[in-house]
C-alpha cells in the first residue's frame, strides 16, 4: 500500500514537473519569437539607414535621421507623446519656472490641426490678438499640415524682438486671418486676485506652474487680512487654463478638502494605481467655492474641478471642459534630448476617466456678449396694481417717497448692468469691471453670493 502512495506521489510530481517544463519552454518560445521579430524589424531599420548613408544622391546627417525616425514613431501614438532635440527639450525644462522666451501659447493636435488651447494671458500671442479655439493652418507660410506639436513649436520660438505670422482659421468668419505677433519673454502670473467686496474674493488660475499653490495660498491670505480675517466666499475661475503641473493641482485641491481622494492615475499595468489623497491639512475646508470652467479648462485644471465636484466641495458652472485626461512622463536622453511619452490616464475620485470626456459642469452657463445680455434685458411692460392711477399705496412705496426715491426705480440684473454700462471702465470698481465684462463671470459670482441656498448641493 505505501508502495502503491509513493508511486502515485511520484507520478503527480513528475506530471507537475513535466507541465512546468512545458509552459517555461512555451514561455521561453514565445519569448524567443517575440524577440526574433523585434531583432527583425530592427534590422530592417539598421538596413535602410546603412543603405541612406551608403548610395543616397547627397551627404546625410544621420543624427537628423534617427531624430526623424523617433518623431515618424512617435506619430503613431497619441499627440501628446513627443520627442524634443536637445535645444527644444532645454526650453521646455523652464517653461514650468514661470519665465520662458516665445508667443506665450498652448497649442494641441485635435483631429490633425493645430489649435489654440489658451493663449497665455498679457503674453505676446494675447496681446497680437490670438484667441482660444484659433487653428493654426501656416506658419511663416509654411503649412501646418501633418506638422507636430514640437515642430510647430520649434518654429514658433525664437529670438526676442523677432517676429512670426500666424496664420489662423476662427469660428464665425469664413476667410482666415494672418496675425503679426512679436516674440517676447513670456511671464507667467498664474494667479491673479481681485477682491469682490463683503468679503468675496475671484481668483483666475491661468495654469499650474511651480509657484501655483503657494502663490494662491497667499492671495488667499491677503485677502482675509484685508478683510478682518474673513472670506466668505471663492469664486476660482479655471477658464482657458490649459494645465501644467500635476503636484500643483493636487496642493490646490487639497487646501479646500477634509478627506477624501484628489486624483488617482492608472496605467498599462491595470494593478498598479497610484492615488493622491487629501492631507486633512486644508486651510479653506469650509469656504464657499464655485469654480468657472469652459471648454479650454484641461489636464491639470480638470483634475482640480473633478476633486473638488466629486467630493462635494465646490459648485462646478459654466461649459463641459476639454477632456485631456493623460499623465506623460518627461525622460531626458543621454544626449540632451527628451521624450514625452504618455504612461496613464487619470481619474476623478468617482473613478471616472476625464480624457475625451471632461467635467460636466453641475450649472452650464453660456458664453455671451455682455453687450449683448445688457441689450436683451427688457423691463416687463406689463401693468400692475401699482401702475393703476389712484392705487392704493403700499408701505415701501410710502417709504420711498419719503426717501425722495424715483418712482418704479429698477432693481436686479437690469439696474446693474445699465449703472456699469453708464460708466467709464476707468471708473469701475475691479469687481464691476470684470463683472461688466464677463457674463460668464456675473452669473457664477451671482452663485456664490447665493450659497446658502445651495447648500443641498455643496454637501
Amino acid at each position: 500500500m505505501q508502495s502503491i502512495k509513493r508511486y502515485w506521489k511520484t507520478y503527480i510530481l513528475g506530471g507537475i514537473l513535466l507541465l512546468v517544463l512545458f509552459v517555461m519552454a512555451e514561455t521561453g518560445f514565445q519569448v524567443r519569437a517575440f524577440a526574433q521579430e523585434r531583432y527583425a524589424d530592427l534590422q530592417n531599420f539598421s538596413k535602410v539607414l546603412n543603405l541612406i548613408q551608403q548610395y543616397y544622391v547627397e551627404e546625410t546627417d544621420t543624427k537628423k535621421l534617427v531624430y526623424g525616425a523617433i518623431k515618424g514613431m512617435l506619430r503613431e501614438l497619441d499627440p501628446h507623446t513627443n520627442f524634443m532635440p536637445p535645444d527644444i527639450f532645454k526650453d521646455f525644462e523652464t517653461e514650468t519656472s514661470g519665465e520662458f522666451g516665445g508667443l506665450g501659447i498652448e497649442i494641441s493636435n485635435q483631429n490633425g490641426i493645430l489649435t489654440i488651447i489658451s493663449p497665455i494671458e498679457d503674453a505676446p500671442a494675447w496681446q497680437a490678438g490670438i484667441k482660444a479655439g484659433d487653428k493654426v493652418i501656416a506658419i511663416d507660410g509654411n503649412s501646418t499640415k501633418g506638422m507636430s506639436l514640437v515642430e510647430a513649436s520649434s518654429f514658433m520660438r525664437g529670438k526676442k524682438g523677432s517676429k512670426i505670422v500666424l496664420r489662423v482659421v476662427r469660428e464665425n468668419e469664413e476667410k482666415p486671418r494672418d496675425i503679426t505677433i512679436t516674440r517676447g519673454v513670456v511671464k507667467i502670473k498664474s494667479v491673479k486676485y481681485t477682491d469682490m467686496g463683503d468679503g468675496f474674493a475671484y481668483v483666475r488660475i491661468t495654469s499650474f506652474i511651480e509657484n501655483t499653490g503657494k502663490d494662491l495660498e497667499t492671495a488667499i491670505a491677503n485677502h482675509m487680512k484685508n478683510n478682518k480675517g474673513q472670506i466668505n466666499g471663492l469664486l476660482l475661475d479655471l477658464r482657458r487654463n490649459p494645465g501644467g503641473l500635476l503636484d500643483q493641482a493636487v496642493k490646490v485641491s487639497d487646501m479646500f478638502l477634509k478627506e477624501g481622494v484628489i486624483v488617482s492615475t492608472i496605467g498599462r499595468n491595470k494593478a498598479e494605481k497610484e492615488v493622491a489623497m487629501a492631507t486633512k491639512k486644508g486651510k479653506y475646508q469650509n469656504v464657499p467655492l464655485v469654480i468657472l470652467v469652459n471648454e479650454y479648462t484641461a489636464s491639470a485644471s480638470e483634475i482640480v474641478s473633478g476633486a473638488l465636484q466629486d467630493n462635494k466641495r465646490a459648485l462646478i458652472v459654466g461649459q463641459r471642459t476639454f477632456g485631456k485626461g493623460s499623465v506623460q512622463s518627461v525622460i531626458k536622453l543621454g544626449d540632451g534630448s527628451g521624450l514625452k511619452l504618455t504612461v496613464a490616464r487619470y481619474y476623478t475620485p468617482s473613478g471616472v476617466s476625464i480624457q475625451a470626456e471632461g467635467i460636466h459642469p453641475d450649472v452650464e452657463i453660456e458664453d455671451i456678449d455682455p453687450e449683448v445680455f445688457a441689450k436683451s434685458i427688457q423691463k416687463q411692460q406689463s401693468t400692475r396694481e401699482g401702475d393703476i392711477a389712484g392705487h392704493l399705496k403700499g408701505d415701501k412705496e410710502k417709504a420711498a417717497e419719503k426717501l425722495d426715491v424715483k418712482k418704479g426705480a429698477e432693481e436686479g440684473a437690469l439696474a446693474w448692468w445699465k449703472d456699469v454700462g453708464s460708466k467709464k471702465d476707468e471708473k469701475l470698481s475691479p469687481r464691476d469691471n470684470i463683472l461688466k465684462k464677463d457674463y460668464q463671470a456675473y452669473q457664477a459670482f451671482s452663485y456664490l453670493k447665493a450659497w446658502n441656498t445651495m447648500k443641498g448641493l455643496t454637501r
